[in-house]
């Protein structure tokens, strides 16, 4: 203990005697170390850290598949969730999770809520307590909706001031009365989708009352989701197993309602996995390559300290030579390295927790868990350990050069005039092409993502974004049909159409449209639904799944989608006539191959749909899921003849956003005041949005590649440099035996070059592996795109050339005798 003691003073001492290398080190450690805890808190946050859930590797989410057509997460009736709770012996309880809108009014102004449909089983199966009041159970439980709620803390400070006798207090939700009951703590969230921001309200139903058809039936999938805690003991594959068979049995006693076709299936996944999964992959991504950042600052270090510990071999071989162990030496240097790397990890720690919102506040908003990030224990354990890792990592291999048992030749290498060792020399070599190789790793990945990013802005997604201004309409429906007049779909129909006929004559409007909310391009409103084709064969019919989407006789028009044959929506296309339909490209490709499509008829389930519709026309494909993903078929169905309660206002203007959306409201509060209009946004905005987490993954890594380039770059010319600076007497000996400078510039060009090719080779083979973990993120080209690998080996060889050229070029102009007198 005394001897560690001793040798942190001396350490200390020694750190504070040579301060600019002290300030270089630190700063350039720091900042890899910095970089390693802010992700990692973001990882631990969102991906390790367990959800604040007791036993929450008990919480599933339950999914319903269609294997025949290829359809995931199609949504669950009533009568099969009564099933699992209570027949299939695998759940202890079980919640409906259906996200919505809602209308809150009474106070100035309605506004629209992020509410959540649930079971009355929803808190007590997450274990979840409130902070003020309490949640409602099962033993509230009611046929309909019951009349108690519960809200988030962030609404309770938001509408009602935090008002502290909030428990008791009546809200009117969609002209409905409820009462509040509890208040949940700031740190809960539902966990899993939302429709656009945290849930404010949470209601709850046992569907099996108004508004619910009443008897319930089995093939109408109207809770969309589904979430539940599994059996003490049970574990997820145990579990699947039985629900398969219990699937099995569902199937055979119920064959109407389970077309062997459809090959219907019940799929268990853990909620954490459904709420982080998709960010899995991109999260240890980021964390992977500013890991490989951090290596790289290591490297460069340890090369600084080996020329550091050049001036030192003097002093090492006398103590060597007068009796200390190589092993003593070793320690001693360690404890340097130690000491400092511990000094950058409280720069880089106090740093991230200075800057720690302003790092939670560069991730997507719609990254799950945002709010769990924090410098937690786990987090400072790892700051810790890494900076006691670094340490050993730039510190090791210069504590063996430098305590090297050859005292003779550390005598000689040491003494006036010698110049640096071969070994030295070479180590240092090394260590800068493992740099050059570690970059080239980073780049291509960086360079891949850049490709890809550059590919989904080429892909033209159907329609013209620009001066494009969307507003959203929540249109309050009572659990009460008679209560209301929007219980009757003529009446929405009559309202949204005097909406789109207001907003149209505004100044500065263009064009004006209003829609279905399932319209809107990259939301994640869609109205998936079976739907039948007259003529066709039973068999045929088990992919025949389509988007229903609601637009008025302006939608293709304000969008510049094209109609491709026959006719788009009119006036006439009303309640009173028969009802018609619109059909995009890819529906007409998949189901009418080489056939006209007009005048046929389709069915679905739900509204007129059951009726059946003739096609009257074939428009372009829209890109509605994002410029990534395929093409979805879809069906257009007549404003006038299906109203939907969500809906979306497109306008067409080059006015500011701001003022529009307040423009709109005034006029929609003008025909309904309990009618809330929000969401005002451009098409641009919302693309970006739907890019958010391919353009944080890029710019990140972007970032950590540049810093990369940099920090081998440095290493390069700072070999080159030390080099050179220790061969003055070969340069001079050389130059005055008749080299001229362009031989000595070769010479060094030369030598710098090949540590860069070295690098390159030994970077470009390991990139060809690693990259492979980026496919999931890549978006039309493949993990092993030649152009990427040759472009960005361009780029940093040319860099290199520029660090080799530097040194290179002042070591050619040195002058024979100055550098034969310096010897």
């Amino acid at each position: 203990m005394a001897s560690f003691v001793q040798d942190l003073r001396y350490a200390w001492r020694g750190l504070l005697k040579n301060r600019g290398f002290t300030v270089v080190a630190v700063l350039t450690l720091a900042l890899g170390i910095g970089a390693n805890v802010a992700t990692f808190s973001v990882v631990y946050g969102v991906l390790l850290k367990p959800l604040p859930f007791p036993h929450p590797e008990q919480i599933v989410r339950i999914f319903d598949d269609l294997r025949g057509p290829n359809e995931h997460d199609v949504g669950m009736s009533a009568p099969e969730l009564w099933d699992l709770q209570e027949r299939s012996g695998v759940f202890q309880e079980i919640s409906a999770v259906a996200p919505g809108n809602s209308a809150v009014s009474g106070g100035d102004r309605t506004i629209r809520a992020e509410s959540l449909i649930t079971s009355p089983d929803y808190f007590s199966l997450l274990g979840a307590q409130p902070e003020l009041g309490r949640v409602y159970t099962q033993h509230d439980g009611a046929s309909g909706f019951l009349e108690l709620v519960v809200i988030s803390d962030g609404f309770w400070r938001r509408y009602y001031g935090a008002d502290p006798k909030i428990v008791g207090r009546k809200m009117r939700l969609d002209n409905d009365i409820y009462t509040i009951v509890g208040v949940m703590p700031a740190a809960f969230r539902h966990p899993g989708a939302t429709l656009d921001t945290d849930v404010d309200v949470w209601v709850a139903t046992g569907f099996n009352g108004s508004p619910f058809p009443v008897p319930a039936v089995r093939s109408q999938r109207i809770i969309p989701a589904a979430m539940a805690r599994l059996r003490p003991g049970m574990s997820v594959a145990q579990a699947q197993a039985r629900l398969d068979a219990f699937v099995a049995q569902l199937r055979r006693n119920y064959p109407n309602d389970y077309a062997p076709a459809a090959a219907w299936t019940l799929r268990l996944v853990p909620v954490k996995e459904d709420l982080v999964g998709p960010q899995r992959t991109e999260l240890f991504l980021l964390f992977g390559a500013v890991g490989v950042v951090l290596l790289i600052a290591c490297v460069n270090i340890a090369n600084l300290l080996l020329a550091r510990s050049s001036g030192r071999r003097r002093e090492i071989a006398i103590r060597l030579t007068l009796g200390a162990s190589g092993w003593r030496l070793v320690t001693q240097l360690l404890t340097e390295s130690l000491l400092l790397s511990v000094i950058s990890g409280v720069v880089a720690l106090a740093t991230v927790v200075w800057l720690e919102n302003t790092i939670i506040q560069l991730a997507p908003a719609d990254i799950p868990r945002l709010n769990e990030v924090d410098i937690s224990g786990g987090v400072l354990l790892f700051a810790f350990l890494i900076s006691i890792v670094t340490g050993v990592l730039f510190g090791l291999v210069p504590a063996l050069q430098a305590a090297n048992p050859d005292q003779t030749g550390n005598l000689r290498e040491g003494g006036r005039g010698s110049g640096v060792g071969r070994r030295h020399t070479r180590v240092s070599r090394i260590l800068v092409i493992s740099e050059v190789a570690l970059s080239i790793v980073l780049l291509v990945g960086a360079g891949l993502l850049l490709r890809s990013f550059w590919r989904v802005l080429e892909v033209r997604p159907g329609f013209n974004p620009e001066h494009l201004t969307t507003m959203q309409i929540w249109i309050p429906i009572s659990n009460d049909p008679a209560a209301g007049p929007y219980s009757v779909e003529e009446n929405r129909a009559d309202f949204l159409v005097n909406v789109s006929r207001r907003v149209s004559l505004l100044p500065g409007v263009e064009q004006a449209s209003v829609s279905g909310n399932d319209t809107l391009p990259m939301n994640s409103g869609r109205n998936f639904s079976p739907f039948s084709i007259q003529g066709q064969a039973g068999e045929s019919e088990r992919s025949a799944v389509a988007d229903i989407a609601v637009v008025d006789t302006k939608y293709f028009s304000i969008m510049e989608v094209p109609l491709i044959s026959g006719r788009s929506f009119t006036d006439f296309d009303t309640y009173k006539t028969k009802p018609v339909a619109m059909i995009d490209q890819t529906l007409a490709r998949q189901y009418w191959a080489g056939k006209d499509p007009l005048g046929q008829e389709i069915k679905f389930q739900f509204g007129r749909g059951l009726q059946g519709l003739t096609i009257v026309g074939v428009v372009g494909d829209v890109k509605s899921d994002g410029f990534e993903t395929p093409s979805v078929p879809h069906i257009y169905v007549a404003l006038g003849q299906f109203a939907p309660v969500n809906a979306v206002v497109f306008v067409r203007s080059r006015s500011d956003v701001g003022q529009l959306g307040e423009a709109v409201r005034h006029e929609v509060e003008t025909l309904d005041p309990n009618v809330p209009v929000y969401s005002a946004t451009s098409m641009d905005q919302i693309i970006v949005r739907s890019m958010a987490n391919r353009r944080f993954a890029l710019e990140l890594l972007g970032i950590f590649a540049a810093v990369a380039l940099l920090l081998a770059c440095v290493g390069i010319y700072g070999v080159m440099s030390y080099s050179f600076s220790q061969r003055t007497r070969e340069v001079g000996i050389r130059v005055a035996l008749g080299a001229q400078r362009a031989d000595i510039l070769f010479l060094a060009l030369v030598e710098g070059m090949r540590i860069v090719v070295s690098g390159l080779a030994i970077g470009l083979a390991g990139a060809a592996i690693v990259t492979r973990i980026y496919r999931s993120m890549l978006f039309g080209i493949g993990p092993a795109d030649p152009a990427t690998f040759v472009s960005v080996s361009c780029i940093l060889a040319g860099v290199a050339l520029l660090a080799c050229f530097l040194p290179a070029r002042r070591a050619a102009r040195m002058d024979s005798l100055v550098a034969l007198r310096e010897e």
